[in-house]
């Protein structure tokens, strides 16, 4: 089945861009019409994080979040098989002097979850030589698959999350800039609550422990899917990081996470159960 899938990924992937993106939104929206669970999990998701939304405002913004999801999950056959020369026509990279100014140095690229990461690592790996985690799948044909996509280019430096964080450490310290995406609720290991839209969230602490490890300057990185491609962008370095403490530190994190959001909430990954683990006492909202 996976190879079939695969087989369909590559053959869209021979469609003109805006009729693969046409594709990608009819994908999303079967998606949402008949994947009732992460449908419900989007609108708790924007529920909480938006209140003031009608019931009709969040399923407009659910319905165009899977149409982008839809979009991404299709165009990642273009990531993983099209010309270097199409990628680069449709993944514009701007703020590559801030990562220049770096080079050799210790550094971490803060990508938040937006629809549009995929597109980020492949287009950075085309001119730098990344390092990154990775969770392995469970199906050995996808979990093949999509190591193959992401080590495409260059000479990419790919963890696998089992490995634990001291591999994590030494490719930072080595000068691979370190791709980084730490705005999952990955369990209470690690952990800690701090606020995500005023809603407690488990939030891992890492990009603050990483920073004061290894001497790390962050660098943020926003993928925004466009009408004809994707625009990544490279922040300035983040300044006077790490600060006073990890929590504060935290909380800047989510709090630059939020402003990203408002400015494309539909991009933002809402599939996904970021409010899973709560507070003790407090019940799952899932």
């Amino acid at each position: 089945m996976i190879r079939l899938l695969a087989f369909l990924m590559w053959l869209v992937t021979l469609l003109p861009f805006p009729l693969l993106a046409g594709a990608g939104r009819g994908l999303g929206l079967l998606l949402y019409l008949f994947g009732r669970e992460r449908r419900q999990v989007t609108l708790i998701n924007l529920g909480l994080c938006f209140p003031t939304l009608s019931e009709q405002e969040k399923s407009a913004l659910a319905r165009r979040h899977f149409m982008l999801f839809g979009r991404s999950f299709l165009e990642r056959g273009m990531l993983w098989w099209s010309s270097p020369e199409r990628i680069r026509r449709r993944v514009k990279l701007t703020g590559r002097e801030h990562l220049d100014a770096l080079k050799g140095r210790p550094v971490i690229l803060l990508v938040p979850h937006f629809l549009g990461l995929d597109a980020a690592w492949t287009r950075l790996s085309m001119e730098y030589d990344l390092s990154g985690i990775y969770a392995n799948q469970k199906d050995p044909v996808f979990n093949a698959l999509l190591y193959a996509g992401r080590a495409r280019f260059g000479r990419s430096l790919m963890l696998s999350r089992q490995d634990g964080t001291l591999r994590g450490v030494r490719a930072i310290r080595s000068g691979y800039p370190f791709f980084y995406l730490p705005d999952l609720d990955y369990g209470p290991r690690d952990a800690i609550f701090v606020p995500f839209f005023g809603v407690p969230a488990a939030t891992i602490t890492g990009l603050s422990r990483l920073t004061r490890l290894t001497g790390a300057t962050v660098l943020p990185v926003i993928a925004r899917m466009t009408d004809d491609g994707y625009r990544v962008s490279i922040g300035e370095p983040w300044r006077d990081f790490p600060g006073a403490s990890v929590e504060m530190d935290t909380r800047r994190m989510n709090a630059f996470i939020e402003a990203e959001v408002m400015k494309m909430p539909e991009q933002y990954y809402w599939l996904h159960k970021r409010f899973k683990t709560r507070p003790p006492g407090e019940k799952r909202p899932y």
